[in-house]
């Protein structure tokens, strides 16, 4: 998960990229910079009211080619994808959790819960910066766990 305000490299280019998403009528999603194996990844993620297409992820890709390497961003090479945040999009910032209270989301747990498992489906209820209550689809019960006990919170798009 990006930080806005700080300086590391996904920080860095989430100040670059979101008032260029905002240029073309994009939202900024997350901006991840990983290495998997010997390779790293800048992955920017776009997002928009009626979907994103291939058109608007090479158009974003192609508006930040020069800022990005201007500001010379990254200690090492990286590959660079723009993509979108796919139908079970995995909510990482406060801003999704607000935008989603009422939703379907499924939840994958690092460790199990007692009685639930380690994955379960629900209703968002609530959320702040360190906590979300879910309702439990299976019991009605309300559930609330921490944010960095989860492997992930995404959207439940398909129906039950």
């Amino acid at each position: 998960m990006a930080n806005k305000k700080g300086n590391n490299t996904a920080g860095m280019v989430w100040e670059i990229a979101e008032p260029i998403a905002k240029d073309l009528g994009l939202q900024l999603w997350d901006v991840r910079y990983v290495k998997e194996g010997a390779q790293w990844y800048l992955r920017v993620i776009i997002d928009k009211e009626d979907g994103v297409g291939i058109d608007d992820c090479e158009k974003m890709s192609r508006a930040l080619d020069a800022p990005l390497d201007e500001k010379e961003i990254g200690q090492n090479q990286y590959i660079l994808e723009v993509s979108s945040p796919g139908i079970e999009r995995e909510l990482v910032r406060e801003e999704h959790f607000d935008q989603f209270i009422g939703a379907d989301v499924m939840v994958k747990m690092i460790r199990p819960i007692e009685g639930i498992g380690k994955e379960f489906k629900g209703k968002l209820k609530s959320a702040d910066k360190q906590t979300v209550t879910i309702t439990d689809h299976s019991d009605e019960n309300e559930i609330t766990i921490n944010k960095k006990d989860t492997v992930y919170i995404k959207l439940d798009d398909f129906d039950f």
